[in-house]
Parts: structure tokens; C-alpha cells; sequence
């Protein structure tokens, strides 16, 4: 019998040919049992790209999908690596990414004129050795452009994100389809926080969390509190530490 680490293994290259894609690819851990078990390379698979999402005026201000994007860059990027931004407003605000433990020396911002130029820079700059993570900020990925966007994560290596955002008072697209071809599909948004130490000032970030989609592994939601500028920038909010949302009776599914 094989051991589990010819297991995991065997199960990463079948997630990888179920992908389309031609190489598996290494997992990040976020150092959650319950949210790494969705996946079947034990984590969120590098070298792939991912979607997140918001509903409602977060849809449009994405300021809970960027946080949460930009404390998995960060660990993402914390050996080696730049970090490329693209957008179409001019809003990405430094110092708070600074605060969020991405360092200023390593981003790089770039401002594109449309949808389809934002992702054509994404492209550009997956397929660039040196870089380690992408953002676009895109409400759309039609599925071909996705697919471009696989095979750029393969020939550099980087692992991307896009935010799914509406430009500033624009109606929502009309015609989306589940269908992507992104490794996985996150849907984010802010969560009530505690106060400080002593009762006094904010505590933590902390942010509601479902993994809507999962290529080959299975969904969940969670509650993730800010953990700090370790390995692991998550953990679960204390009150779910052990019997999170994904334990619930019909939380979790198999994704196929």
C-alpha cells in the first residue's frame, strides 16, 4: 500500500489532469485543518489562479476581498517574488497593505484602461519569472481568457487572483456563468470584530468566508480572524475554532 504522502501525491496529479493543466502544482497551506481538507493537494494549489468574490457595495469598494487576497500574497510571496497589482481605479491604498504585512519595496501597481486590459497585464505578468503573485480586478473572465490565464500561471510559475469587482457605479454584468477556469472560487465579506485588548480600541480583522468552488475538492464556510504576519495568516474566530459553519449539516459538498 502506498504511504500518505505517495497519496497525496497521486491525488494531486489527478486533481491536475482534471484541471487541465500539466504539471500539479505545490499547495500553500492555510494551517487550517477544516479549510485545507477542502482541497485535494492538502491546500490552495500554487501555480493556478483564483477568483474572488463580494455581493452587494462590496461588489464595487472590494475592500474585504482585498484584504483577505492580500494576506495570502503575502505568505505566498514571503520567500522570493514580486507582487503585481493591476486595476482599473486608482484606489489601492499601500500603507494598509503594509499593515497587512506586504511589503512596499516588492509591489507593483499598474493602472489599465478596461476590463480586458487588466487581464490581458494579468497575463503578462503570470507568465514573468521573478513574480510570485498576481491581483486583477476584474468583474469578468470569460472562459477562454481563463484558460489563458492557467497557462500563463504554468509557464511562470506565479500563483493569481481576481477581484471580482464592479466598476463604481455600473450595474452588474448580465449573463455570468459558474463556469471558470479558476482553481477556486471564494466568496468574501466583512465579519463583525471584537474589541482590543482590555476592551478598548478594534481588535482583529476577521472576515466571512466561503469556498464556493473547488476544483476537484469540496466547499465550506468560516469565519477567519486576522493571525498575524506568520506562516499562517488566518485562524478561525474563536466562537468556530471548533465547531466552525463547515461542520454544519449541508455545508459541505463534493465539487466535481
Amino acid at each position: 500500500m502506498p504511504d500518505l504522502a505517495n497519496l497525496a501525491a497521486i491525488r494531486a496529479q489527478i486533481a491536475a489532469v482534471e484541471a487541465g493543466t500539466r504539471t500539479p502544482s505545490k499547495a500553500w497551506r492555510f494551517g487550517i485543518e477544516a479549510v485545507d481538507g477542502c482541497f485535494r493537494g492538502g491546500g490552495l494549489p500554487r501555480g493556478t489562479w483564483h477568483e474572488v468574490v463580494a455581493e452587494g457595495m462590496e461588489a464595487e469598494l472590494c475592500a474585504a476581498p482585498a484584504a483577505f487576497t492580500a494576506q495570502i500574497m503575502r505568505a505566498l510571496s514571503a520567500e522570493a517574488g514580486e507582487i503585481v497589482w493591476i486595476m482599473r481605479r486608482d484606489d489601492l491604498y499601500p500603507p494598509g497593505l503594509s499593515g497587512l504585512g506586504v511589503a512596499a519595496e516588492r509591489l507593483i501597481q499598474v493602472r489599465a484602461e478596461s476590463e480586458e486590459e487588466v487581464l490581458a497585464v494579468v497575463e503578462e505578468a503570470l507568465s514573468t519569472r521573478g513574480v510570485a503573485a498576481v491581483v486583477g480586478e476584474a468583474e469578468e473572465v470569460p472562459l477562454v481568457a481563463g484558460r489563458r490565464l492557467q497557462l500563463a500561471c504554468e509557464r511562470g510559475g506565479a500563483t493569481g487572483f481576481v477581484l471580482a469587482r464592479r466598476p463604481w457605479g455600473v450595474a452588474s454584468r448580465k449573463g455570468r456563468t459558474e463556469g471558470s477556469a479558476a482553481a477556486s472560487r471564494w466568496k468574501v465579506s466583512p465579519a463583525p470584530g471584537t474589541a482590543g485588548s482590555g476592551g478598548m480600541g478594534l481588535g482583529m480583522s476577521r472576515w466571512n468566508v466561503e469556498l464556493a468552488r473547488c476544483r476537484g475538492g469540496r466547499s465550506g464556510a468560516w469565519i477567519f480572524e486576522e493571525a498575524g504576519h506568520g506562516a499562517h495568516p488566518f485562524r478561525l474566530a474563536s466562537p468556530l475554532a471548533d465547531h466552525g459553519l463547515a461542520q454544519e449539516p449541508g455545508r459541505i459538498r463534493r465539487i466535481a
